[in-house]
């Protein structure tokens, strides 16, 4: 493959290699632009799924011209491009690149996690601003590199989790940062989503549809055999090979709040209890421990819960809701204060416990953000974006530690972010990257 990323790089020569990236110039994005017409020329990989809902997302925008479309299902990049019948269309994101490389300002990469890093690089190696769907990356050391590679480069970045943009969410942020409910001692963090499976590894293959190129949906990943209902279109996120799991997926939404919040860096330690690993499958359910450095925000520690699929939400929360009296959302998170509690619903805003503690403030007056048309506005020099890679990256590295951990039931895995490893478990640190394929 020729690509950008080669995660086959000795972790401490990557380091070493990228220590310098931040010493450079960053000029106005709108520098970059190539568009005659004022609009930002966007090129959009991956455009079935979520990426459909980017795609509306994007094409109603007043400053967007979508130039090029890419998918490797023939039949979604049809649907999709009937829509913009001016825009050109590829099965190889490779091939666009080196057609449309000078007609396209900016990308955006919704495809499956395991390619997110290696097109994101690929653009960001020809100077091109980049949205890419959450999470950022499919492995630790890919999340690192794509941050570093983005401030190297100086380009515009956004990563995918809109819920960031919503007032709820910032009001949270807003309240736990004024110290509504005290420094924070504990996060509880939940979805009862379970994206795993006990499949094992296919020992047979099914046809590939005719309308799916199967060599360049597998990209950069390990060869398999297709099978029907396993990969494509939606089941690939239970998938090691593929996803990350509910914890790696859902838990961008729902980390994000607090980590944002109480304005976390990379973890102490992880833990995960979940069943034995088999290989090919993320565990349908999980409950990973983090111990963070302390903040401004926080106590002297924060202990740190995630529970998904069978155990979320949680059945017991020391210290708050102990009797069951509260109904607790099927995804939220609750951090524990000095003063009280709050919690926040996924998709939804703030409760705080005692209730009378939120009525005490001023309701925080935010105004609507466009998730993407924040992204645009900041490639056209306007503004910044609110979960560039600078921040998204820390915050995926510290979750996919997580699902490391889930590989190695029962066992504190200890993180030293500067030397990226693993120091009191050192086969675990074989799970931080992957050696890309060729394609």
């Amino acid at each position: 493959m020729s690509g950008t990323l080669d995660t086959r790089t000795n972790r401490r020569q990557f380091i070493k290699a990228l220590s310098g990236v931040t010493a450079f110039s960053i000029l106005p994005a709108k520098v970059w632009a190539s568009s005659p017409n004022g609009k930002l020329q966007i090129a959009q990989i991956g455009v079935g799924g979520r990426g459909k809902g980017n795609f509306d997302a994007l094409f109603r925008l007043p400053n967007v011209e979508i130039v090029a479309l890419c998918d490797v299902d023939s039949d979604t990049l049809a649907e999709r491009s009937a829509d913009v019948p001016g825009a050109e269309t590829f099965s190889d994101y490779r091939k666009l690149f080196d057609k449309m490389g000078d007609r396209i300002d900016a990308v955006l990469v919704c495809t499956p996690d395991h390619m997110h890093a290696p097109i994101s690089s690929h653009a960001m190696e020809r100077g091109k601003h980049v949205y890419c769907e959450k999470p950022l990356a499919h492995n630790v050391l890919e999340n690192r590199q794509l941050k570093l590679l983005a401030e190297k480069k100086g380009l515009v970045t956004q990563m995918g989790i809109q819920v960031s943009a919503s007032i709820g969410q910032r009001m949270t942020v807003d309240y736990i940062k004024s110290g509504l409910v005290g420094k924070i001692s504990e996060v509880h963090v939940w979805s009862n989503k379970s994206w795993g499976s006990n499949e094992l590894l296919p020992v047979d293959s099914d046809p590939v549809p005719a309308n799916l190129d199967w060599g360049l949906w597998l990209g950069v990943a390990e060869e398999r055999l297709y099978r029907d209902k396993i990969f494509h279109p939606g089941q690939w996120r239970r998938l090691l090979d593929f996803g990350t799991g509910t914890l790696g997926d859902m838990g961008v939404h729902i980390f994000d709040t607090p980590y944002r919040a109480l304005e976390l860096t990379s973890p102490k330690w992880v833990r995960s209890h979940c069943r034995e690993p088999n290989e090919f499958a993320h565990p349908t359910s999980v409950k990973t421990e983090y111990q963070f450095p302390s903040t401004q925000y926080t106590s002297k520690t924060l202990k740190w819960t995630w529970y998904d699929g069978e155990n979320g939400p949680p059945s017991h929360i020391e210290g708050f809701n102990e009797d069951g009296a509260i109904e607790l959302p099927k995804q939220g998170c609750v951090m524990i204060g000095e003063k009280g509690v709050l919690m926040m619903p996924h998709m939804s805003g703030p409760q705080t416990f005692p209730r009378e503690l939120i009525r005490s403030v001023p309701r925080p007056e935010l105004e609507p953000i466009d998730h993407h048309g924040q992204w645009v506005d900041a490639c056209l020099g306007e503004g910044k974006t609110g979960s560039p890679f600078s921040y998204g990256g820390p915050l995926c590295e510290a979750l996919q530690l997580g699902v490391v951990a889930s590989r190695y039931p029962g066992k504190k895995l200890t993180w030293n972010p500067s030397s990226m490893s693993i120091p009191n478990l050192r086969e675990a640190n074989q799970y931080l990257s992957r050696e890309y394929r060729k394609f």
